[in-house]
C-alpha cells in the first residue's frame, strides 16, 4: 500500500470515529459531539481535496445544527415548543448520521443539494 492510500485509510477511520462520537451524544450528552467537532477542526487540512472533505463539512454542519436545535429546545421548553424542536433536532441528527455513515462506508463523498 502506498503512503497516500495508507493516509486515506487512516483518515477514513478518523471520519468514522466522528460519526461514532455523534452517535454517542445520544447516550453521553454533548461531550462526544464536541470531541468529534474537535477532531474535525484539528484534521480539516488533512482531508482537504479528498472525498472525505465532504464528510467533515457534513459532520461540522450536523454539529452546528444539533447545538442550535438543543439550545433552542432548551430555551423554549417552558412555552411548550421545546419538545417539538428537540424531537426535530434528534430526528435530523439521526438522519444525518445514518446518511453520512452509509455514504462513508460506500467510499463516496456526500453531495448536498
Amino acid at each position: 500500500m502506498n503512503r497516500n492510500k495508507e493516509k486515506l485509510v487512516s483518515l477514513k477511520k478518523l471520519t468514522a470515529t466522528v460519526y461514532l462520537c455523534q452517535v454517542l451524544t445520544f447516550f453521553l450528552a454533548g461531550l462526544p459531539l464536541l470531541i468529534g467537532f474537535g477532531i474535525n477542526f484539528l484534521n480539516k487540512d488533512d482531508v482537504a481535496g479528498t472525498w472525505l472533505e465532504s464528510h467533515f463539512e457534513w459532520q461540522v454542519k450536523t454539529t452546528w445544527l444539533a447545538l442550535a436545535g438543543f439550545a433552542l429546545a432548551g430555551l423554549t421548553f417552558e412555552i411548550g415548543v421545546g419538545a417539538f424542536i428537540l424531537i426535530t433536532t434528534v430526528t435530523l441528527m439521526v438522519y444525518r448520521i445514518v446518511v453520512g455513515w452509509n455514504t462513508l462506508n460506500a467510499n463516496k463523498s456526500i453531495k448536498e443539494e
